[in-house]
């Protein structure tokens, strides 16, 4: 029997308890009504929902009324056997996890139950914290899965489609080349400045391609020490060289299937790039300390923010590679090329960070919305964003103000002075000591130290400027 005694029950119902577990539908079919009431004992004592049928018939019915998370059986059932029950379980209620208990095993019967999709394959008598442990097993196992499907979920809602924001003309243009490429297995490089969405472009690319469920493997070239290289690309055998403690798995074979995303790609050494090129030509890689090649499918989307031209001419990259990548090539324009979109990429981040910092921040004021129009962003879209998490976490009120700036992004208001030479000579003096009195956290007299103005003089220009503090 399955279960022994009074005393095991109550001691497999303890271990039931312990974790976070959900909360599982568990549905055992089985002629032993002893043997079923000792499960439906521990199970429901933990507060699982346990149903018990006794023939394959019964099974049947129960799953296409009813949702359940485990299935629990013996193969000798009456009307229909276990193997039956697998088989018809899979059309009707494919989430249905089944465990096979069984006090008729045969090898035969084990390894045809396993390949009909059964989880686990026990042979009777089984003692109940074995069983219980099992179910644990595939409880995890079950989280597993409706987590990886809701992350799948999630990453393609929010790559999916024209993610990248904007209306511009040269963002439209961006869309355009996207969809044509996407659809294709071709390699694509995606240029421009660091800052401008290189690695938000490629998972777009990636979401909208044929490959989308499978997976998308990021690698950043420039963060790898050079000793490394084939072995993040490649992967390793056990023991092939001091350090191999265990089998790795290189980009490629974790992208197999997928799309392989190697941002800057200038960065690789040049006798990397041998081996790089082969992997992309033959579709084969050799693992370091492996005997033979390995067959991969993967699209290859690189990314760099140098002039790869002019590498290959000072002999810093192969050409023959550069051909391989650049099938097509999809430049990303600076902010300053797209400034129409600032006051969209503005309001969206002001609405990410609501929800991050748990903020209500309405949007930015005219005023500072000018500066942000008018600044030289560097650090392109990144620097965008960055000011803008940092403004909402500051902001006291409803819209960010200049005050909510840093002070290299508020000096901007500069570009924005008027023609007149009093008001904009009142504009400078207006936003250079807001600046101050930012860089000071308003403390006033150190304010008017910096300044070189008396303490009274600079509550005076406060008072004249209307600065609100």
């Amino acid at each position: 029997m399955i279960c022994e005694n009074t005393r095991q029950v109550d001691n497999t119902c303890a271990l039931l308890m312990e974790g976070d577990l959900m909360s599982s539908r568990i549905l055992i079919a089985d002629t032993d009504t002893v043997y079923t009431g000792s499960i439906m004992t521990v199970l429901s004592e933990a507060d699982f929902f346990c149903q018990a049928v006794s023939d394959g018939e019964d099974v049947i019915a129960k799953l296409q009324e009813d949702n359940f998370d485990i299935l629990i059986t013996e193969l000798k059932l009456p009307k229909w056997n276990g193997i039956e029950i697998l088989k018809k379980a899979s059309e009707i209620s494919p989430r249905t996890l089944t465990v096979i208990v069984t006090a008729n095993a045969t090898v035969e019967s084990s390894i045809d139950a396993l390949r009909q999709g059964a989880v686990d394959y026990m042979v009777k008598p089984v003692a109940m914290e074995d069983l219980v442990l099992r179910i644990k097993k595939i409880q995890r196992f079950q989280q597993l899965l409706l987590e990886n499907q809701y992350l799948k979920k999630e990453v393609h809602s929010q790559f999916s489609g024209n993610l990248i924001i904007g209306e511009s003309q040269a963002i439209r243009s961006l869309f355009g080349l996207i969809d044509k490429v996407a659809p294709s297995n071709s390699n694509i490089l995606i240029s421009g400045r660091s800052g401008t969405g290189k690695e938000l472009v490629a998972r777009t690319i990636h979401q909208n391609s044929q490959r989308a469920q499978a997976p998308f493997v990021p690698i950043n070239c420039g963060a790898i020490p050079e000793t490394l290289f084939e072995s993040e690309l490649f992967g390793f055998k056990k023991g092939s060289f001091t350090g191999a403690i265990a089998d790795k798995d290189g980009v490629f074979r974790a992208a197999n299937g997928g799309t392989l995303f190697l941002d800057e790609v200038g960065e690789i050494p040049i006798h990397i790039q041998v081996k790089l090129l082969r992997a992309i030509e033959a579709k084969e890689i050799k693992p370091i300390g492996y005997p033979s090649l390995i067959n991969v499918d993967v699209r290859i989307i690189s990314a760099t923010n140098k002039d790869l031209s002019k590498e290959i001419e000072e002999g810093n990259f192969r050409e023959d590679l550069y051909y391989r990548l650049n099938i097509v090539e999809l430049h990303l324009p600076t902010l300053g090329e797209r400034k129409e979109d600032i006051p969209l990429l503005v309001d969206h981040f002001v609405r990410k960070y609501n929800t991050e910092l748990k903020r209500k921040v309405q949007g930015v004021d005219n005023e500072t919305m000018k500066v942000l129009m008018n600044h030289k962003w560097k650090g392109e879209v990144r620097e965008l964003q960055n000011i803008i998490e940092r403004a909402v976490l500051l902001c006291d009120g409803e819209y960010i103000t200049l005050r909510d700036l840093p002070p290299h992004a508020s000096s901007g208001a500069s570009a924005q002075y008027p023609d007149e030479l009093k008001a904009a000579v009142r504009n400078f003096e207006r936003q250079h000591i807001l600046s101050i009195l930012q860089r000071c956290a308003n403390d006033k007299n150190k304010c008017a130290e910096i300044l070189g103005i008396g303490l009274s003089s600079l509550y005076r220009k406060i008072d004249e400027l209307d600065i609100q503090i």
